[in-house]
């Protein structure tokens, strides 16, 4: 049985970092865009979320994800999913998340590369 949503949050600088645990469905998904819109709305432009304890994520959840990344690529921002289970990684390939959003391995690994991203374009 899939362990129930639940969510955190941290600001590491300019940068949002959303780690779930459980089911990525309606209420997570929402729980989510919810945490985003919060910080959105005060200026922050690089979110990195961290899905490793997330094992499965349904086309309700995703929709959130992909507003994320409607919002993000309208105010010039990043988003960047770290700790992917294979399976959850395969399902936003296949959705052509990664076109628009990035995957690294670790929160370490999305920061350093928001860091780059972020000195190539000043």
């Amino acid at each position: 049985m899939e362990q129930p949503f639940s969510l955190t949050s941290e600001l590491r600088g300019t940068c949002l970092i959303i780690t779930t645990a459980g089911y990525v469905n309606n209420v997570g998904g929402e729980a989510i865009a919810v945490e985003f819109n919060r910080h959105f709305e005060h200026g922050i432009r690089h979110v990195v979320i961290n899905l490793g304890q997330s094992r499965v994520v349904n086309s309700v959840g995703m929709s959130f994800l992909i507003e994320i990344i409607e919002h993000l690529e309208e105010a010039g921002g990043k988003l960047v999913f770290t700790d992917l289970d294979p399976a959850v990684d395969k399902m936003l390939s296949i959705m052509g998340l990664f076109q628009y959003a990035g995957r690294e391995k670790s929160v370490d690994d999305a920061l350093r590369a928001l860091a780059s991203a972020g000195k190539g374009s000043q």
